[in-house]
Parts: C-alpha cells; sequence; structure tokens
C-alpha cells in the first residue's frame, strides 16, 4: 500500500500558509518527515488523520480518498499525537479497552485478548493496572503506540515523538517503531534529525509549508560530501566568518564555536572537509543552498 499526497494545500483564517502545494509518494515503511517547528508538519498530520480539511489537492491511502472517505480511514489508521489525554484514574488495560470498543470491536473476549497482546508488544503488562497520567514519559509514549495499533492500522502516524525522552526510552521507542514499520506505512513527523536517520528509509524536508527534498536520507547525506567545511574558530570571530561565509551550523567545543560551511570549494586555508550529515543536509535546504 502506497500514500499519495497530491498538490495538498492549506491557509488558516489568519493568513498563514501552512501547506503549500505539498507532493510526496510514501510507500510501506518508516517514513520521516523532518522540519522546524511551524514548517506544517503537523498541519499535514492532521489532514492525513482526518482531523482538519486541506483548501485543495488530494490524499489516497491505495486505491481511499483520505479526504473524502474519512470514516473509511479511521478505520485503518492509528494516531499518536505530541500529545494525548487520559482519564486521570483509569488503568492503562481499562483505557485501552475502552478505546477498542470505540475502534469497534465489540467482543468482550476479542477485547481481553487484543488489549494483553498490546501491553505485552510495548512491554507494558506489568504496569496494566496503574493510571496512564503516573506513567513515566516514555511509557505514555509506549501506551500511545499500544492504542495507535488498536484495529490492525495500515497507516500509523506520530507526531514528534521522542521530544523530551531520556537516551534508553528514545531507544526502546526506536526498537518498537522499527518493528511495528516493518509491513505498514509509519510517518514519523519530528524535528529531530537523528530520529530520522536512524529510522527511516525515506523522508521529506518540510519548511515553511513546501516540500524542499523527498528521497533517501543516506542518498542526501551522500550529495553533501565535498562540500561541507569545518573550522575552529574564536567567538570574536563568529560575526566576520558569518557575514563572508554560508555557515550552515555551528557548534561549541572545548569553549570554541566549530562551524560548518556549506561551500563547492574550500572556503579558505584553516577550513577542513567534513563528514556531512543529515543535519547539514537540513540546514542547507532551508537555506536554498542545496
Amino acid at each position: 500500500m502506497q500514500l499519495t499526497i497530491e498538490h495538498l494545500s492549506k491557509t488558516y483564517p489568519n493568513g498563514l500558509k501552512a501547506l503549500d502545494d505539498v507532493s510526496l509518494q510514501i510507500p510501506t515503511g518508516m517514513y520521516g518527515l523532518l522540519g522546524q517547528n511551524g514548517a506544517g508538519k503537523s498541519t499535514l498530520m492532521r489532514t492525513l488523520a482526518t482531523l482538519q480539511d486541506a483548501d485543495s489537492g488530494s490524499v489516497m491511502l491505495g486505491d481511499t480518498d483520505v479526504l473524502k472517505e474519512k470514516d473509511k480511514v479511521r478505520k485503518i489508521l492509528g494516531y499518536l499525537p505530541q500529545e494525548f489525554g487520559v482519564y486521570p484514574k483509569v488503568p492503562a488495560s481499562d483505557m485501552l479497552d475502552h478505546l477498542a470498543i470505540l475502534k469497534g470491536i465489540i467482543n468482550r473476549k476479542e477485547r481481553k485478548e487484543l488489549v494483553e497482546a498490546l501491553l505485552q508488544k510495548v512491554n507494558l503488562w506489568e504496569h496494566r493496572k496503574k493510571a496512564v497520567s503516573s506513567y513515566s514519559g516514555g511509557m505514555k509514549q509506549r501506551f500511545g503506540i499500544a492504542q495507535a495499533l488498536i484495529g490492525s492500522p495500515r497507516l500509523i502516524i506520530v507526531d514528534e515523538p521522542t521530544a523530551g525522552l531520556d537516551p534508553g526510552e528514545r531507544n526502546r521507542f526506536y526498537n518498537l517503531l522499527s518493528e511495528i514499520g516493518e509491513n505498514i506505512i509509519v510517518i514519523l513527523s519530528t524535528h529531530i534529525v537523528e530520529d530520522v536517520m536512524e529510522l527511516c528509509s525515506n523522508m521529506a524536508i518540510i519548511h515553511k509549508g513546501k516540500v524542499l527534498y523527498s528521497g533517501s536520507p543516506v542518498v542526501s547525506v551522500e550529495a553533501m560530501r565535498g562540500k561541507i567545511w569545518e573550522r575552529s574558530i574564536s567567538k570574536s570571530e563568529l560575526p566576520e566568518y558569518s557575514q563572508k561565509y554560508q555557515i550552515i551550523s555551528g557548534k561549541l567545543v572545548a569553549g570554541k564555536p566549530l562551524i560548518h560551511v556549506f561551500s563547492e570549494t574550500q572556503p579558505e586555508s584553516g577550513f577542513h572537509p567534513a563528514s556531512p550529515d543529515l543535519e547539514d543536509v537540513f540546514f542547507a535546504k532551508i537555506e536554498g543552498l542545496a
């Protein structure tokens, strides 16, 4: 199954153009949607999740019209938003049971087996009697995946899933997402480049509502090879170098800025070739350099 998005646009009443002629083809597997906060990612995710309408364009999930057949889409959709509400005192098992009823699973025995299987899958079975509101950030996200898997979805949308998670929780979440994404479409919307590079075989970069790149993260990084140069400078030199060169990123190393510059040739003596990464691709695309 493939998700095909063609010429999707959305402008809010305040004049903000959140989506500007977005076209993407998203195959089975993990697909990364990379962009800064406010880039249009959440608007696209909510549109795909049938939570809001687009102004124009089309979205097809296989032979299902996502924009016109919303009830049909919801039966095969799993959605994990940035934040999801839960009843404060309801145990996780009861919460999943309730959500399964809402998904149309009426048979009590079937629901019981499903809830147990899902909680086992996300490693929360031992905590099934605890209220979800008492869970840690990582546990809540794993519960979110469990509820998104109700009904054997063909499309799962995950919006900024690892924000605020510690490294151990992120790794557990990565492993779970990778397993899920083997046989269905999983769209991972994030501003964290490591998430996309480690998890996704395909991706898109979106900025100010426009798609700047779609394709393989690995291919995009390789295309930057030989065009990224780095140099350690003093803090006082940073304004001068910012005026002279296309600095796409910088970080402090031992108290001194280490800058990355985009250039087809060596900018000047003292710069060394840098091994490009997805962060270089991201910033170069946003700055219109590549």
